[in-house]
């Protein structure tokens, strides 16, 4: 089974005062760099990474790394755009692990536990911490066409989720699942 990781980092950080591709925490951990690593070490055959704000400096630190990097050209329409630009570039894998940028405590292990839940192509999972569901999100194949379909302004994947069976799995012993953005 080939799982690529698609990390949304396209967003201006407005409420954090610039681009979230471009923070780092205060001991100087670049977040771009986390999250990728947390990805491939999580068990993603293959990273890509979507870029929006700030894009021409976080393509830069992603230089010496070895993931795809994408623009999403209409990022500041939302993180649907994120996701279309991620989802519509993969061209290989039978599933995704879509990831946030500004998940600051999330990693490998619950990007492993997601995989281990059965990655296929017609795999769809979300993370869930202490039982309220969160990123990433485990999307097979088969489901592609839909979210992109459903994806609209900030809601990314929800509306897809919300309609369809999906498993939950839960990694609030492994993790907060906080979004930095929402703490701002």
């Amino acid at each position: 089974m080939s799982v690529v990781g698609v990390l949304l980092a396209a967003g201006a950080g407005r409420r954090m005062g610039r681009p979230k591709a471009l923070m780092h925490d205060p001991d100087g951990t670049s977040w771009l760099l986390r999250s990728v690593a947390t990805l491939d070490r999580g068990g993603c055959d293959q990273v890509t990474v979507v870029l929006g704000a700030g894009a021409d400096e976080a393509e830069a630190m992603l230089a010496a790394v070895p993931v795809d990097v994408i623009l999403a050209p209409d990022w500041a329409s939302g993180m649907a755009a994120s996701l279309r630009a991620g989802l519509g570039f993969l061209r290989e894998g039978d599933a995704a692990v879509v990831s946030l940028v500004d998940l600051p405590d999330v990693g490998p292990e619950v990007v492993r536990r997601l995989i281990d839940s059965g990655a296929s192509p017609s795999a769809l999972a979300r993370a869930t911490y202490d039982r309220a569901p969160g990123h990433p999100v485990l999307l097979g194949r088969q489901h592609w066409a839909g979210v992109l379909a459903s994806a609209t302004g900030d809601r990314g994947a929800r509306d897809y989720l919300a309609t369809h069976e999906h498993q939950l799995v839960e990694c609030g012993d492994l993790a907060t699942g906080v979004d930095v953005d929402s703490l701002v």
